[in-house]
């Protein structure tokens, strides 16, 4: 009986190696308040509103970083609530992954203000994927082998000033971005850095600030 359990016990063990760990909750507003949040190029404030439980960020020149503290991402799901705000060149919200310093790191990020942009071309530019520092938005945008690649329009947009869901899921080096409930992703990439894992936190452009609340991973 007890063999029977023991090999149980490192099957299940074995089991979540294999298919991957269960959904961890990274508490945005705890580690604000007791100031275990690796900030760069903002200052943060703890955000408690209703269902939405994270941080703000100041608007700023730069780009704009918030590192979790002793926490690496290699591949899986990173899911969280963000809001922007509909004002032309200062709204740039998202995600970043496989940082390996403050200026080399891949991210996804929206720009709320293009949502339901009436210019064709600004429309199409509505959520993007970066790998700092080689490939820069400018530079996959001004690239007649990258341009429109990495950046796309989003069908059915959610609200520009609004809270959306986002999920970036990374695996087998490419990277797909769905937002609320959608099954379609609204963008599907392939990763340009070669890093397998390195530090994940939030990200702001310049010019923006933000906020982000219910950040998991699995």
């Amino acid at each position: 009986m007890k063999k029977t359990i023991s090999f149980i016990s490192f099957f299940l063990v074995f089991a979540g190696i294999i298919y991957g760990q269960q959904k961890k909750t990274i508490p945005l507003l705890h580690l604000a308040k007791k100031n275990k949040l690796q900030v760069v190029g903002r200052s943060v404030l703890p955000l408690d509103s209703g269902i939405y439980k994270g941080i703000t960020l100041s608007q700023d020149t730069g780009e704009g970083l918030v590192w979790i503290k002793n926490k690496s991402f290699a591949a899986g799901t990173i899911e969280f609530d963000v809001k922007g705000q509909d004002v032309f060149q200062q709204s740039f919200v998202g995600v970043a992954f496989h940082g390996q310093s403050d200026s080399t790191y891949d991210a996804v990020y929206f720009r709320p203000f293009n949502f339901f942009a009436k210019d064709s071309v600004r429309h199409i530019h509505a959520v993007q994927y970066i790998s700092h520092p080689k490939f820069t938005w400018k530079k996959l945008r001004d690239s007649s082998a990258t341009n429109a690649r990495y950046e796309k329009q989003i069908v059915n947009p959610p609200d520009p000033n609004g809270w959306f869901h986002t999920k970036v899921v990374v695996k087998n080096g490419t990277v797909n971005v769905y937002i609320n409930k959608q099954k379609t992703p609204v963008l599907s990439v392939t990763q340009l850095s070669s890093f397998k894992t390195g530090s994940f936190g939030l990200f702001a452009g310049a010019g923006s600030g933000g906020s982000f609340a219910n950040l998991t991973i699995e």
